[in-house]
Formats: structure tokens, C-alpha cells, sequence
């Protein structure tokens, strides 16, 4: 289980000659296997603190620490690697490839890792696990909006990261199937005791994780600990 530790996180950006703090030293520690919502305003650093979770970028200053690896200080190189070994990614647009059917899909993070055979099969038991068994060969074109979303975390678990990062996942479904998708991902938690971190302006579902993270300009604005998981 990946723990993840953000130390004075900072982000920033240059527009002509001001500079946008996008993320503001943010200092928090968050333990393997939690399940953690942020929340906050467009704008707020939501996105930027995921990408930099996600070592899509780097920090300004401070540091960043998963799984006990200090990752600010890794070459490009070994931050690929990590990403695709520790870092499993859902997106609100699912990012699948029309081209290829749901087990291909979940299949292509293994392109990076190469687990054989126990790959093909850790593949088809996530999709049996997201329902989705007897939609095996259907291409996305043929899935609803939550069919897909599972494809997209099925595939985000297929290399078994310590830790799930998701980006408004629940965004473009509707409230019945954005409810079963969260189910889902309080059960997969569980069983996997993988680490989720889930970005999102719902709060009926940002108040199922066990944790909220609120952010204002890229602070803390709170940081609230539920003590027991709410049950699928």
C-alpha cells in the first residue's frame, strides 16, 4: 500500500510575466490504503495536485514522497517507470481506445510492464470483477458511459498500483450509475487495500471517501478524517 506524502508541494506557472501559484506549499500525509476525495472550486489546484501525484509534473519546490520514494529527485526516466508500476489513472472522458475492445483496453498498461501470462490473467479477472465479463469483446462505441468507466478502472488496476488517481470520474454519468461506480471503488479499496485518491465537485460523493481534502488557491483550506469507511 503506498503512502504518499506532500512536503511544502508547490507548484507554479508563468503567464507573460505573472506568476500563478497553482498549488501553494502544500504539506499533507496520506496513508497507504485510504481512500481520499478533494474538493474545491475550479481553479482551486485540484487537478495540478493530482498531476503531480500522478509525477505527470514536477513541483515548483518542496517534495513528494510515494511509497517511501522521494520522487523530486528522480530522472525523467525512473519517474516513467515508477508511474507505470505504483500509479493507475481514471480520467472523466475514459481515454479509451475505439480501436480495441474492452480487453485490449484494460491490457494496455501491461505494454509498459510485461507481466505475461499473470498479466493476461490479473486482465480478465479485473473485468469479471467490474462486471463486465460478458462485454469482453465490445469495443467502446458499444458500452454505455459507466460501462466504460469501469473498463477505464479495470485498466488503471491492471499493473496492481499502490495508488489510484481519478479525475472527476463520475462526471459524465448520471447519478444512479456515478453511485455504482463509487460502490465499486469503496469494494476494490477494500479488497485491494490499493490507495484512491479521487478529484471531484460532487459532494454526495466526495462524503462517501473516508477522507475530504479541501483546497482554496492551492491551500488547505480543510482536511476532514471520517473514522470508519462508509460500506458499499
Amino acid at each position: 500500500m503506498a503512502g504518499v506524502e506532500l512536503v511544502d508541494l508547490t507548484k507554479n506557472y508563468k503567464r507573460g510575466s505573472e506568476v500563478i501559484r497553482a498549488l501553494d506549499g502544500v504539506t499533507l500525509n496520506i496513508e497507504g490504503g485510504e481512500f481520499v476525495a478533494v474538493v474545491g472550486r475550479s481553479g482551486s489546484g485540484k487537478t495540478t495536485m493530482l498531476d503531480l501525484l500522478g509525477l505527470l509534473l514536477k513541483p515548483t519546490a518542496g517534495r513528494l514522497i510515494i511509497d517511501g520514494v522521494e520522487t523530486t529527485t528522480l530522472s525523467d526516466r525512473e519517474r516513467a517507470h515508477m508511474r507505470a508500476r505504483k500509479v493507475g489513472f481514471v480520467f472523466q472522458e475514459y481515454n479509451l481506445l475505439s480501436g480495441l475492445n474492452v480487453y485490449e483496453n484494460v491490457m494496455l498498461p501491461q505494454r509498459y510492464v510485461k507481466d505475461g501470462e499473470a498479466g493476461k490473467k490479473r486482465a480478465l479477472d479485473l473485468i469479471e470483477r467490474v462486471g463486465l465479463s460478458d462485454r469482453i469483446k465490445h469495443r467502446p462505441t458499444e458500452l454505455s458511459g459507466g460501462q466504460m468507466q469501469r473498463v477505464a478502472i479495470a485498466r488503471s488496476m491492471v499493473n496492481r498500483p499502490s495508488l489510484i488517481l481519478l479525475d472527476e470520474p463520475t462526471g459524465a454519468v448520471d447519478t444512479e450509475t456515478a453511485q455504482q461506480l463509487v460502490d465499486l471503488l469503496k469494494r476494490l479499496n477494500g479488497e485491494e487495500g490499493v490507495t484512491i485518491v479521487l478529484v471531484t465537485h460532487d459532494t454526495d460523493i466526495a462524503g462517501q471517501a473516508r477522507r475530504q481534502i479541501r483546497l482554496k488557491d492551492g491551500k488547505v483550506l480543510a482536511d476532514e478524517k471520517v473514522r470508519e469507511p462508509v460500506p458499499a
